[in-house]
């Protein structure tokens, strides 16, 4: 019966928030015969996707627009039709405050939007990442205070988004879903919506084993990270190239797994998820002690990251500050226009402070606005173009994030000082651990 009424060609589905986790699964449900309705604060998010326009780079124009023109997607900000979905999934931020404590305020009022609007057999399902215990602590009670029981008047469920901006392979279809529910009927229903849109779904026995997959995926990301950039400082002080000693190692064919270091971490999920577990360990009395650990060694990379470049450029005789310092990528990761917690930002901020002119080059990003949370002193900056002119003025080259189609061969031969903090040039380095020079 669940099946048959969560895969009707009738069924609405509601997305709220069309970020980089909403649009995407707007286009997948869409794409699977679901007739789609997103709900965004931004009118201007909403206006350009009822224009088939895509905000999202993961999620092209051409792709988008056939859907909305055929009637299978449309956006709004009137929170009041929600009430039109059999299902709604919640794609909302969750962030950290300034202690590292979970800000769960967009869930709540996602779920105090939904609560009035609750109508038997409805199908709610939390994608936002967060702390065991969301789901059922903090959602269900404001759902419950409608009088309707959830696994029998309407199901609740929790499945991680597991979006990797850039990923060419694994995308939000095939990548495999894991879901939990309240109640078994509860994830009878998830499943029964989800079977005909992505290729895998993964079940686990509750929400709160499905909130935790996703910051465990996380965690040992972040840890491992932490580890490879720890490696990064032994390596410096045994002058050994951390690059050759990682490319070995990875040679191993079982019980190792390659994870490379850099100037820190980015992106909304590795450097804040595992901070959610630690959050709610800490209200139980137990301290996640590796999370800490890792957090604290990779928080340092982009202070390290500056403190290469200022010695780099001491063996030049040339000090930090009054030195005009090129910052090659500022995303996150390569290839991507994302922003989110790129550790770019700090590196700029500190050599800023620290009296350095700072520019930089990115295809992807072509400014650093003033947004209010940034702390780069002076903004904004917008990228430069890649020319031998620029690279002559320049004192030093740091390559903070190892976007595809530069010549960074022809870019190390002609920069008087270059920090690599990914490895792209280590084939042609003079120095060790990604250190060249005239």
């Amino acid at each position: 019966m669940l099946k048959n009424q969560f895969q009707s060609e009738q069924v609405r589905v509601g997305i709220i928030g069309l970020g980089y986790v909403g649009l995407p699964l707007v286009t997948v449900f869409a794409e699977a015969g679901y007739r789609v309705l997103g709900f965004d604060v931004s009118g201007t998010v909403c206006d350009g996707i009822n224009k088939g326009l895509s905000h999202i780079k993961d999620i092209p124009t051409p792709r988008l627009t056939p859907l909305v023109q055929q009637g299978m997607a449309e956006a709004t900000t009137d929170f009041e039709r929600l009430a039109e979905c059999t299902a709604i999934s919640i794609c909302v931020p969750t962030p950290l405050n300034k202690i590292k404590d979970p800000d769960l305020s967009y869930v709540v009022a996602a779920t105090e939007a939904i609560a009035p609007r609750l109508r038997s057999g409805q199908l709610i399902i939390l994608e936002s990442t967060t702390y065991p215990g969301t789901t059922r602590d903090l959602m269900l009670p404001i759902l419950e205070k409608t009088g309707m029981k959830v696994g029998a008047d309407f199901f609740l469920c929790f499945s991680p988004e597991r979006v990797d901006p850039g990923n060419e392979r694994w995308h939000t279809k095939n990548t495999p879903k894991v879901l939990g529910g309240i109640t078994s009927a509860c994830k009878d229903a998830g499943m029964a919506l989800y079977e005909k849109v992505f290729d895998r779904i993964v079940p686990v026995e509750n929400t709160e084993a499905a909130e935790l997959v996703k910051v465990y995926e996380n965690t040992f990301r972040m840890i491992n990270i932490a580890l490879a950039n720890e490696l990064s400082m032994v390596c410096d002080k045994l002058g050994i190239s951390v690059w050759e000693v990682i490319d070995a190692a990875a040679t191993k064919p079982f019980g190792f797994m390659k994870f490379t270091p850099g100037p820190g971490l980015g992106g909304h999920c590795i450097p804040l998820d595992p901070h959610y577990l630690s959050w709610k360990m800490r209200n139980l009395s137990f301290k996640t002690r590796m999370i800490e650990l890792a957090s604290e060694i990779n928080a340092e990379m982009p202070e390290y990251t500056v403190n290469k470049v200022a010695l780099a450029l001491n063996e030049h005789s040339l000090s930090l500050k009054g030195s005009r310092i090129l910052i090659l990528g500022i995303a996150y990761k390569k290839d991507i226009d994302d922003l989110r917690e790129s550790p770019a930002l700090d590196i700029i901020r500190i050599l800023q402070e620290r009296g350095a002119e700072v520019l930089y080059h990115d295809p992807y990003c072509p400014v650093i606005a003033d947004d209010g949370h940034t702390e780069i002193p002076h903004l904004p900056l917008y990228t430069t173009p890649m020319t031998d002119e620029l690279l002559n003025q320049c004192h030093a080259v740091v390559v903070v994030t190892d976007h595809s189609g530069l010549d960074y061969r022809g870019i190390a031969s002609k920069a008087r000082v270059m920090v690599d903090t990914r490895g792209v040039i280590r084939s042609i380095t003079n120095g060790h651990d990604g250190t060249a020079s005239e």
